[in-house]
């Protein structure tokens, strides 16, 4: 009686899923597709819904709408300051102060100011505030922000038909767990 000598797993071996290189490349096959779905699966759990809607049209506009705010700021010559009494810390209230002065350090009276609070990395924790005028040319707001992490502050001033903003990014600390 003769043997079959042919081992079960060869290179020899003519039953294509019992070779090792035929069962590696279907498992590195598999292991591909499976990250890939994983990182699909993440993407639209994790979405922030950062992509703004008409975000051709801001790209396009964006441009002109940055010389004109120049122009403006060098035709009106305001000067804007942001600034906190206490660094920021989640949970905590905190106050910015907005100082608006012409060229000359005269205060400068506007309409209407807003503080606008954007956190980069999450659309759904945005939010306004309006500033309440404390002094001429001085404006507050006392905001609380519900996240440690990078926020940016941009307080706009309108007054009659111009308006100009200032910009300022801000890294807000984690509540003491005490």
């Amino acid at each position: 009686m003769t043997e079959n000598k042919t081992p079960r797993f060869s290179q020899h071996n003519k039953q294509a899923f019992r070779n090792p290189w035929v069962l590696g490349w279907i498992a590195g096959i598999l292991l591909v597709l499976a990250v890939n779905v994983a990182f699909i699966v993440t993407a639209v759990v994790t979405n922030p819904g950062l992509v703004d809607k008409n975000y051709y049209e801001k790209g396009r506009d964006q441009e002109q709408h940055f010389i004109e705010q120049q122009l403006t700021r060098d035709r009106l010559g305001w000067q804007m300051k942001l600034e906190a009494i206490d660094t920021p810390v989640a949970g905590q209230p905190v106050r910015y102060t907005f100082n608006i002065v012409d060229t000359s350090g005269v205060a400068i009276d506007g309409d209407k100011a807003t503080l606008h609070a954007y956190r980069p990395s999450d659309m759904t924790a945005d939010f306004d505030l309006p500033m309440q005028e404390i002094a001429p040319g001085v404006y507050s707001a006392e905001l609380t922000f519900p996240l440690k992490g990078i926020w940016d502050l941009s307080a706009v001033l309108v007054k009659g038909e111009d308006s100009l903003k200032v910009t300022r990014r801000i890294s807000v600390e984690a509540a003491d767990p005490r």
